[in-house]
């Protein structure tokens, strides 16, 4: 078995779950990991390389994105996952291909944002003190209250998009408001346009503000948030940063608890991870934009390998 393998862990009931619960306990879903860039690729390759041995599963009942795979989930709603692979590793590609994504205007290096997390984590009492430690860190940064960073965040985001609006099936983004750290899911009833959705739960460095609001990114909450597929008969969770967490084991963020919280509740669980030959272009080379083809390559391989297998699980 390919699959990551889960050890037993101690479930976090920190989140509570959201209300859309499906109406037939077979229901998939599918949920799409933080990474940056180069995770992006990775995800787009995996489903890609599922695609190309006849295994879609880019389109299930729900589909959960957070930060890159928020861009993943919308990109989605626009183009198949073979545009979007022809699109990154630069073959020719029709038309609707999405460009190569650019950086966040302000945005933070990988090893910075990577010591600020666990250093804002060792002084937290708690996911939630965590939460708003991180809001208020984001609020001080330089130019955290420019709102033109803000409008060329969401141009950029609106780049890598052929579809700007929610597509009919469920689709939740995450983020976390900066002002109290309160975790915010979006949705198509959320009254808040997809393009700013996807932007909030890629604002990793300055806020994404909507309004009178702040957002930083979804991967705050948890970088893959499985949690919210609660209730669906089969979720399949691919994690570009392997299942990982910067913050205590106790908080239970990490994806093996939230794996546990969905085999309690009845979900049959597969999860995806970077295998040894992937993980060299992702993670702290998550922002590294020469490496998307080669990420998006070792996903597009990963989907291949591991199609047969996870047809007898999703079909």
């Amino acid at each position: 078995m390919n699959f990551f393998s889960f050890p037993t862990s101690r479930a976090s009931s920190a989140y509570p779950y959201l209300s859309h619960l499906p109406e037939t306990t077979g229901a998939r879903a599918l949920v799409l990991g933080g990474g940056g860039a180069t995770g992006n690729a990775w995800l787009i390759g995996v489903l890609a390389g599922l695609a190309s041995e006849g295994l879609d599963i880019s389109t299930p009942q729900l589909t959960v994105g957070t930060s890159a795979g928020s861009t993943a989930a919308a990109q989605l709603a626009g183009s198949t996952p073979a545009e979007l692979y022809q699109a990154i590793i630069g073959s020719p590609a029709p038309p609707a291909a999405i460009p190569r994504p650019a950086a966040a205007p302000g945005a933070v290096r990988v090893p910075e944002q990577l010591s600020r997390i666990k250093s804002i984590s060792a002084a937290s009492s708690g996911p939630g003190d965590m939460h708003r430690r991180m809001g208020a860190a984001a609020l001080d940064l330089p130019g955290a209250g420019d709102r033109e960073l803000s409008v060329r965040w969401r141009s950029i985001v609106q780049s890598r998009m052929v579809e700007t609006d929610w597509p009919q099936r469920l689709v939740y983004l995450t983020a976390v408001q900066a002002q109290g750290g309160e975790p915010v899911v979006f949705d198509n009833s959320s009254g808040v346009p997809l393009v700013d959705a996807v932007a909030a739960s890629c604002s990793s460095g300055p806020p994404y503000w909507l309004g009178e609001r702040a957002y930083i990114d979804g991967g705050y909450r948890r970088n893959e948030n499985a949690d919210l597929a609660q209730g669906y008969g089969k979720v399949l969770v691919l994690s570009p940063l392997g299942g990982r967490s910067l913050h205590p084991e106790r908080w239970g963020m990490q994806l093996s608890a939230q794996v546990d919280q969905l085999r309690a509740s009845g979900s049959q669980v597969q999860a995806i991870v970077p295998d040894a030959a992937a993980e060299a272009h992702l993670g702290v080379n998550a922002m590294n934009q020469a490496l998307r083809p080669a990420a998006a390559r070792e996903g597009f391989r990963q989907g291949r390998e591991l199609a047969g297998e996870l047809r007898a699980f999703w079909c």
